[in-house]
């Protein structure tokens, strides 16, 4: 299962304040179905100004990318550049 790493606001408004929740899925957006079907209302929360991080690597439009068993997936506040 990856582990998924929130916020401690995404903790504190879906999950009960917990920042580290195990997710098994073979992609981003399986993984994102996954934590919004365990904490409604997370998944557009997700997708909103959101990158991340998996397994060190950071994306931005990450809903196609993989995700293997044991990796470590982060969320971060999307960083725009100018």
């Amino acid at each position: 299962m990856a582990d998924v790493v929130l916020s401690r606001e995404l903790a504190r408004q879906f999950t009960d304040g917990e920042t580290r929740v195990a997710v098994e899925a073979g992609t981003m957006r399986a993984l994102v179905r996954e934590l919004d079907a365990k904490f409604p209302g997370i998944g557009a929360a997700l997708g909103d100004g959101m990158a991340v991080a998996i397994d060190g690597q950071i994306f931005q439009d990450y809903f196609l990318e993989e995700v293997g068993p044991n990796s470590e997936v982060c969320f971060l506040p999307a960083i725009e550049g100018g």
